[in-house]
């Protein structure tokens, strides 16, 4: 699949996927939001939300190289967790994630895959929670947090792939999770939902579309969560939670 990740593997690394944390904590986002799960974060991403919560993956990715064995080993410490959450950076850059799922599904463990919607791979994948990048994400030059706008054109060039997305909510079990700050996201989110019902050849339905309040800090929360909240239940979508900033802010592996 030519995508790239931003990340180079080692020449004795094949098979092996950059991990940025892999820990255990609570869900904090979604229809899954405070179920205890073991989390395996990658590193690496083909986009960059200049407001993105894990800027260690994207913007400036940081890892260890793990063999799928050595992940699962990892896993299965954790043995109070019937959960693992795949996430990312973007999980699904990389091909060796699809034999971590299969590993993961035969030993009977749930899988939630994070994913931006962009990538497709056929692997065992319990709830597939999709998070279409809208408008607002684009690091234009006076939001890029490291540069001036280099990334801005290749993001919003790539940020939605309808194709792909149609596939997406036809071969897996998912929630569709979009960041909103204000009603205007919400009209994008909408005329997004018809142009994806109008490719889709199954039903994509309401309740599956979640609105998340933009923020990786309590105070950006406070800023947001009312007026998405709102939202929400002005437009009869659901409204899905920060757990994990509310509880512990932006602290590493939470």
């Amino acid at each position: 699949m030519p995508v790239s990740s931003d990340v180079t593997r080692p020449d004795d690394g094949e098979g092996d996927l950059p991990i940025n944390e892999l820990f255990y904590s609570l869900q904090g986002e979604g229809s899954l939001s405070g179920v205890p799960s073991v989390f395996v974060r990658t590193s690496g991403c083909n986009l960059r939300c200049w407001f993105c919560d894990s800027y260690h993956t994207s913007w400036e990715p940081t890892h260890a190289w793990m063999g799928v064995d050595d992940i699962v080993d990892a896993v299965v410490d954790y043995d109070h967790a019937d959960h693992v959450v795949v996430t990312g950076g973007e999980p699904l850059l990389h091909e060796p994630v699809v034999d971590l799922l299969h590993e993961l599904d035969a030993r009977g463990y749930h899988t939630t895959v994070e994913t931006n919607g962009t990538i497709n791979r056929d692997a065992p994948i319990d709830l597939l929670s999709v998070s279409p990048k809208l408008a607002n994400s684009t690091p234009t030059p006076e939001r890029d947090p490291t540069g001036q706008g280099e990334w801005a054109e290749r993001h919003e060039r790539d940020r939605i792939d309808l194709e792909t997305l149609s596939e997406l909510v036809a071969d897996y079990d998912h929630q569709l999770k979009f960041v909103v700050t204000d009603e205007s996201d919400v009209d994008e989110v909408e005329a997004l939902l018809h142009r994806l019902r109008d490719v889709a050849w199954v039903p994509v339905h309401d309740e599956n579309v979640l609105l998340m309040p933009e923020g990786a800090t309590r105070e950006r929360l406070a800023e947001t969560s009312e007026r998405v909240a709102e939202l929400a239940m002005a437009h009869g979508y659901r409204y899905t939670p920060r757990l994990h900033v509310d509880l512990w802010n932006d602290a590493p592996e939470t």
